[in-house]
């Protein structure tokens, strides 16, 4: 049975940073590209960064230079570094995995997410 968990949301204020993690059960993690997406309220799913099995990695333009993503294969954990945040970042973060790091539909249902709110 495949689980993702994600945790480490929280409130923060703009320019704050935060890190997520998200604990992957049931999957071959080691092989799967996995990605961080988000939804805001009213919004379909976005994906924010995408990582290979290789360590190659995929952001969208409006995270670019303020997350970072990463992976622990002896974990089954991937992360999302989130530096400088903005109030638009606010948002459910979800992790799923993807068949590739520019393209596809995830693979899994969703786990419960993380929220994340930027507000001063």
């Amino acid at each position: 049975q495949v689980q993702l968990v994600e945790s480490g949301g929280g409130l923060v204020q703009p320019g704050g940073s935060l890190r997520l993690s998200c604990a992957a059960s049931g999957i071959a993690f080691s092989r799967k590209t996995m990605a961080w997406y988000r939804q805001s309220a009213g919004k379909q799913h976005e994906l924010v960064a995408a990582i290979a099995a290789g360590g190659v990695t995929n952001y969208a333009d409006s995270v670019k230079g303020r997350f970072t993503i990463s992976r622990d294969n002896a974990k089954n954990t991937v992360y999302l570094q989130m530096n400088s945040l903005k109030l638009e970042d606010t948002a459910v973060y979800y992790c799923n995995a993807v068949p590739s790091v520019v393209a596809g539909s995830p693979l899994y249902y969703w786990g419960q997410g993380t929220q994340v709110t930027v507000s001063s």
